[in-house]
């Protein structure tokens, strides 16, 4: 007997590609009266955006449930308008699923990173292992730490295609949060890229950018940009901390100086940073300037007359 025709990659499936203040959102089609899944919902500011393109996607299908890989502000921030709009569920990993009911903003990571996301009732949890079936696609729930300690993959393993979030991007990977904080989390990312490894997907769709089908060059890319952190933790800390601020400016668009110091003195992980790298410059305030500026050096914000602009 013949065996049936591989699954194409998108059979089934629609990805939305965003904009990196925004997780990408991945649409799961179901059966006839089954239901749609989405996986990952944007962030907070772009949340009547992601409605409206799922109003355009679904016609007269049912969204029945919200998955999130993880709970940064940009995977998860669409949620409460999602759940107004639909009237959907939210399953979440369950590492924080206490948190997130009792909307503990400093344990998701919110508060301490100076992020916006509004709250959502999380309905029940996904857990590595469970399996996801969506239609004729069965997707797996793979632990994926590193990044964030509790954030999940999603792999189709008919069809080949893994849906990495943010433990693999076609050019890297997420900040190593943990590792922003002092704990552990570049062998964790390391141990994800050999599992992706050991998977192999013919095609990954990411948390950001474009899905790829260049798999292993992109696992040589993250392996190579994971070597050179963990033979330099500090290089890892200053990525870090820029990135912090580039993502406020992407949510704020555009900020006086004075009030960008006022974030920086009130954002908890920024302090953290500044500590372990040494307190340099001897104040959290002129060592978050020399931030700014190498992030306006490098063109990725622009600082005019005292404001200072997402570019």
């Amino acid at each position: 007997m013949l065996s049936p025709p591989p699954t194409a990659w998108n059979e089934g499936l629609r990805v939305f590609e965003r904009g990196w203040l925004s997780s990408n959102n991945v649409l799961l089609h179901g059966e006839p009266d089954e239901g749609a899944v989405l996986v990952d919902a944007s962030h907070t500011l772009h949340a009547a955006q992601t409605v409206a393109m799922m109003h355009a996607a679904l016609g007269r299908e049912t969204l029945v449930r919200v998955v999130n890989t993880h709970l940064h502000s940009d995977h998860c921030g669409g949620n409460a308008a999602l759940q107004r709009a639909f009237g959907c569920g939210i399953h979440i990993p369950p590492g924080l699923f206490a948190s997130a009911r009792e909307w503990d903003a400093g344990a998701l990571s919110h508060a301490t990173t100076g992020q916006t996301c509004e709250r959502f009732e999380p309905e029940g949890v996904i857990a590595p292992g469970d399996v996801l079936q969506v239609g004729r696609r069965r997707w797996q729930a793979l632990a994926a730490p590193g990044h964030d300690p509790h954030s999940i993959m999603l792999f189709d393993e008919q069809a080949g295609v893994l849906i990495s979030a943010d433990a693999l991007w076609q050019n890297g990977f997420g900040v190593v949060f943990p590792e922003l904080d002092g704990e552990p989390g570049f062998a964790e990312v390391g141990a994800v890229l050999d599992l992706i490894d050991e998977l192999a997907p013919r095609q990954v769709i990411p948390g950001h950018g474009a899905p790829f089908s260049d798999v292993a060059e992109a696992l040589a890319r993250a392996r190579r940009r994971l070597a050179g952190f963990h033979a330099d933790p500090q290089r890892h800390l200053q990525h870090g901390a820029r990135v912090l601020m580039k993502y406020h400016l992407m949510e704020a668009r555009s900020q006086p100086w004075p009030e960008l110091r006022e974030w920086l003195s009130t954002t908890p992980l920024m302090a953290t940073v500044w500590q372990r790298l040494g307190r340099p410059e001897g104040d959290l305030a002129n060592w978050g300037e020399g931030v700014l500026r190498s992030l306006v050096d490098s063109g990725a914000l622009a600082w005019r007359e005292g404001v200072v602009h997402d570019a």
